[in-house]
C-alpha cells in the first residue's frame, strides 16, 4: 500500500538515479568504517586514557571528536547546497586517511600521547562525516523517490551494524594494540577514484559561502555541545546568546546561507520536532542496562554488552528491510509502528526489571526494531517538507537535532539514574527492590517521552505532509 500522502515529489531521470546509487555504496562503506573506528574508542578510551599516562583526562578522547561531530553534521549537510559535493567528499577523504595515518603512526612509533590521539580522532571524525552527510545529501537529491526509504533504512541498519561490530573489534584490538583502530578508516581512499566520478560536479546554487554565518552558528553549537559534556552554565549562556546574534545576522545579512523564512516553515518545523522527540532516549538504553545489570544481577559491562549486542543486530536487519516494510505500510503507519515498538520496549522492561536480564534483553531487541525501523520514514518526512534547494541545509539541521536531543536526553537521565538508591553489599531485598522500583521509573519515564512524540505526530500529521 502506498504513502497516503499528496504531496507528489518531483523525481529524477534514470541516469541521475544510476550516478547516486553508483556513489552512496562506497559513502555508506566509508561512513561504516568511521562509525565502527568512533565506536571502538568509544569503548576503550580509558584504556587509552591510562596507556598515554592521562587516565583522569581520557574522556577528552571521546568529547572533542563528539564536540566535532555535532558541529560538522551540519555544516556539511548545509556546504552541500553550496558547493561540489565532489570537491567536499574529496577534501574529507584526504582528512581521513591522514588522520588516520597520523594516529597510527605518531601513536604506535613513538611514545603515545594524549594530544596526538585526540588530535588523530577529531581529523577523523571531521572527515568521515563528510561521507555520512554526502550520503543523505545525494539520496535526497538525486534517488529516485521509490528508492529514497531504502537507502534511508540501509543508513541506520549501517549505523546500528558498525556499532556492534565497532564493540567487538576494539575488544579485540584492546588485547593486541589499541592503535591499530586508527587504520580500519584508512582503506575507504581507494573509494575517491569511484566518487570522483560519480559524485556531481556541481551542487546548489554555487553562490558565495556565507562564512560569517557558519562560524556564528558554528560556535555557538559547539558551546550547546559543550554544555551537556560539562554542564557549566556560561556555556549555555554563551550558547544563547550566540543563537540570539544568528537570529538578528540572518534576519540583516545580505545572503545568509539559511534565511529567517526557513524558519517560519511550519510543516517543517512539527516535522524537526518529532526528530526531537523520538531520539531524546536515544543514548539511554547502555546505560539503563549497565546501571540495572551491575544492581541488580552482579554484571560487568562486558557481559552486559554480550546481551545488549542482539538488539543492535536486530536494529540492524530491521533497518535493511525498512525500505521494504516502509514501501508496503507507507511512512505514516512505519512512524507510527516504530514508535510504538520503541515504547513498548520501554515499558516492558520497566515492568521485568527483576525478572531476568533475557526478559530485559527481548525488550531492548523490541526497542530497537523500532529504532531501525524509524530512521527511514521520519527522515523521508522531514525532508519531505522542504524544496530541494534547501534540502542540504535541512540534512544538516536534520543530523543537528538528531545529534544533540540525545545529548540533552542523556544529561537530565544520566542525574536521574545516579539518583537511584544504590543496592548494599549485602543486596539486601529491600535494597533491591528500592533500585528495581527506581530503574523502572526511569523506563516508564523514558516510554512517555516516546509517547509524546507519537501524539505530536497524530495531532500534526495532515499538516506536516499537507493534506486537508
Amino acid at each position: 500500500m502506498a504513502d497516503n500522502t499528496t504531496v507528489v515529489e518531483q523525481d529524477v531521470d534514470d541516469a541521475t538515479n544510476k550516478m547516486a546509487i553508483r556513489a552512496l555504496i562506497p559513502l555508506l562503506i566509508t561512513f561504516v568504517l568511521g562509525t565502527l573506528c568512533l565506536q571502538g574508542f568509544n569503548l576503550v578510551f580509558q584504556q587509552v586514557g591510562a596507556d598515554v599516562g592521562a587516565p583522569d583526562q581520557a574522556s577528552l578522547i571521546t568529547a572533542f571528536p563528539s564536540l566535532v561531530l555535532g558541529i560538522v553534521c551540519f555544516i556539511y549537510g548545509s556546504l552541500g547546497d553550496f558547493i561540489s559535493l565532489r570537491r567536499l567528499v574529496t577534501v574529507g577523504l584526504i582528512v581521513l586517511f591522514v588522520g588516520s595515518l597520523f594516529g597510527f603512526f605518531a601513536n604506535y612509533f613513538l611514545p603515545a600521547n594524549l594530544w596526538t590521539v585526540i588530535i588523530a580522532r577529531v581529523l577523523q571524525t571531521a572527515g568521515e562525516q563528510v561521507a555520512g552527510s554526502a550520503f543523505l545529501v545525494v539520496a535526497t537529491k538525486y534517488l529516485k523517490n521509490s528508492l529514497k526509504v531504502i537507502f534511508f533504512g540501509l543508513y541506520t541498519a549501517a549505523y546500528q551494524l558498525s556499532a556492534s561490530i565497532g564493540v567487538f573489534a576494539a575488544g579485540f584490538l584492546s588485547t593486541i594494540s589499541w592503535q591499530f583502530l586508527f587504520l580500519i578508516p584508512a582503506v575507504t581512499i581507494i573509494f575517491l577514484p569511484i566518487l570522483l566520478k560519480n559524485l556531481p560536479d556541481s551542487n546548489g546554487s554555487g553562490d558565495k559561502i556565507d562564512t560569517v554565518g557558519f562560524v556564528i552558528f558554528g560556535v555557538a553549537t559547539a558551546f550547546l555541545t559543550l554544555f551537556f559534556s560539562y554542564m557549566s552554565w556560561w556555556m549555555i549562556a554563551l550558547a544563547a546568546v550566540l543563537f540570539i546574534g544568528f537570529g538578528v545576522y540572518i534576519s540583516k545579512a545580505k545572503n545568509p546561507f539559511i534565511t529567517p523564512a526557513f524558519f517560519k516553515n511550519t510543516r517543517w518545523l512539527m516535522a524537526i520536532s518529532l526528530i526531537a522527540l523520538f531520539y531524546f532516549t536515544n543514548y539511554v538504553v547502555s546505560p539503563f542496562y549497565n546501571a540495572i545489570g551491575g544492581a541488580l544481577y552482579n554484571m560487568d559491562s562486558s557481559q552486559v554488552s554480550t546481551y545488549l549486542v542482539w538488539a543492535f543486530v536486530c536494529a540492524a536487519i530491521v533497518g535493511t528491510s525498512s525500505g521494504v516494510i516502509i514501501g508496503k505500510i507507507g511512512r505514516q503507519a512505519g512512524i507510527i509502528t516504530a514508535a510504538c515498538l520503541i515504547m513498548c520496549g520501554f515499558a516492558g522492561a520497566a515492568f521485568c526489571v527483576d525478572k531476568g536480564f533475557i526478559l530485559l534483553t527481548l525488550c531492548a531487541c523490541v526497542l530497537y526494531c523500532g529504532v531501525g525501523l524509524l530512521y527511514s520514514p521520519v527522515v523521508s518526512t522531514v525532508l519531505g517538507t522542504l524544496s530541494t534547494e534547501e534540502s542540504g541545509r535541512g540534512v544538516g539541521l536534520n543530523d543537528l537535532v538528531m545529534n544533540v536531543s540525545p545529548s540533552i536526553g542523556i544529561a537530565i537521565f544520566g542525574s536521574l539514574l545516579a539518583g537511584v538508591p544504590a543496592v548494599d553489599e549485602a543486596g539486601s531485598a529491600a535494597a533491591r527492590a528500592a533500585a528495581a522500583t527506581g530503574y523502572s521509573q526511569l523506563l516508564l519515564i523514558a516510554a512517555g517521552v516516546i509517547l509524546l512524540g507519537l501524539i505530536v505526530y497524530l495531532v500534526f500529521r495532515k499538516h506536516i505532509y499537507g493534506t486537508k
